[in-house]
């Protein structure tokens, strides 16, 4: 791979961040693909597994940055493939709740190896002082682009605001 070098730099960062994107969401495929499974896939395998309640569709779309139609259509082909199930509104269950089945949860476990491999091995390459830089970063961009989509980052029900939200390793 080359690198670009426009006039402007945000430019610049603009097309690095867009190409390491694109490399390391290439090699998660690559690698899931051993195991049957998407990045996507394991994106709400985990969330479903993790998040401290119950999950609604909307909730993972929105946990996942991915379009509620999006979500629809994952969600109808993971459950075609016996992954989750969605359980429709009932009474005293205003939303349509995401669960997983058996055979997600055993899918989830080889998935989530592959993902903490991967992450193992590519952020081999920052010192955990300079991750913690460019997650101060990232974290400055994700909020910049979440305002210009009038969208916050919103912990989940019974997370004190702030608070890094615990994830299951």
């Amino acid at each position: 791979m080359y690198d670009f070098l426009f006039p402007d730099t945000s430019f610049t960062t603009f097309t690095m961040l867009r190409q390491t994107w694109a490399a390391v969401n290439k090699v998660a495929e690559t690698k899931l693909a051993k195991v049957g499974l998407t990045p996507e896939k394991v994106a709400v395998l985990w969330t479903c597994r993790d998040y401290p309640g119950t999950i609604t569709p909307a909730e993972i779309s929105r946990l996942v940055f991915r379009e509620n139609q999006t979500i629809a259509g994952l969600l109808n082909r993971m459950e075609k493939e016996g992954l989750v199930k969605r359980i429709p509104k009932r009474k005293g269950h205003p939303f349509t709740e995401v669960k997983l089945t058996e055979k997600g949860e055993k899918a989830c476990g080889p998935g989530i190896e592959v993902m903490k491999e991967l992450i193992t091995e590519l952020l081999a390459a920052l010192s955990v002082e300079k991750q913690e830089q460019l997650q101060s970063l990232m974290r400055v961009l994700r909020d910049r682009s979440l305002q210009e989509l009038y969208m916050e980052a919103k912990q989940p029900r019974g997370y004190p605001p702030g608070e890094p939200i615990p994830v299951k390793w």
